[in-house]
């Protein structure tokens, strides 16, 4: 339990460090520098009011200085990342299982803001979040047809992130020829890719599996809803694929039972 809560208040900080990767990669800007400061008057947020979640309360949710509202996705990272690091921590204990679902975890959560709000999927948590995937398999194996060894486990988390991608693509690919218009980007089928490398083949299929029935009723509600063209609007594909991501990984039978369990 103990070792729970302390995953669950360092997911807190790492939420805090996402939400900096979630505005400014789609921007191509550093994550390093300049310091955190308001995108309305420019000042750099002092460190008293940069505390994960207690912050954005104790400031009612704007900038100490000039009053700009302050997104509720901030805190709302921040909870889910902790949230996310206790639950894999409280499932699979201070082991390197553990922590392969913790950084996924917090890989999928960036990746789903980032498409939420700028509909891009940054090459740094999809392409690098695959080759996070593939190490960690040398470690934490994962279920494929050469899962016995850690050789073996790595090549068939590469296999899964490279077949699933192909797969997502060549879908893709027919949907353009057949109505002449993308239906699906690149980064979707890198994202894919990750999931692949860290689930496994059967995990990232049973993904694709729930993302797109989700994404078809909540998308064309919200589109139905709103008014929009549905012939245009462009869906935030990623962001469901990460919520089925999430779901799979902890209840999907591929967590502590199947695929995440470290070697004996």
């Amino acid at each position: 339990m103990i070792e729970a809560l302390l995953a669950g208040l360092f997911g807190l900080l790492i939420g805090s460090f996402l939400n900096v990767c979630i505005y400014r990669m789609p921007r191509d800007m550093s994550v390093v520098r300049p310091r955190s400061h308001c995108p309305g008057c420019g000042r750099m947020i002092a460190g008293y009011d940069n505390i994960p979640v207690v912050s954005f309360f104790l400031l009612r949710g704007r900038c100490r200085h000039c009053g700009t509202k302050i997104s509720f996705r901030y805190p709302l990272v921040e909870l889910l990342t902790g949230a996310f690091f206790f639950g894999s921590i409280w499932a699979l204990g201070p082991t390197l299982a553990g922590a392969k679902l913790c950084v996924f975890s917090a890989i999928v959560i960036a990746l789903i803001f980032s498409d939420l709000e700028e509909r891009i999927l940054p090459d740094e948590f999809t392409l690098g979040g695959a080759v996070v995937g593939v190490l960690f398999a040398a470690f934490v194996p994962v279920n494929g047809p050469w899962s016995t060894g850690w050789l073996r486990s790595m090549a068939a988390s590469a296999f899964a992130a490279v077949f699933i991608a192909g797969m997502l693509w060549s879908v893709g690919w027919l949907y353009q020829k057949v109505r002449h218009r993308d239906g699906l980007g690149l980064g979707d089928v890198k994202m894919v890719a990750m999931i692949g490398a860290f689930l496994g083949l059967q995990g990232a299929l049973l993904t694709l599996m729930v993302a797109a029935p989700l994404g078809a009723v909540v998308g064309l509600s919200y589109i139905f809803w709103k008014g929009k063209d549905a012939a245009s609007y462009e869906l935030p594909f990623g962001t469901f694929l990460g919520v089925a991501a999430l779901a799979v990984a902890f209840y999907g039978g591929t967590h502590a039972t199947n695929f995440l369990l470290p070697w004996p």
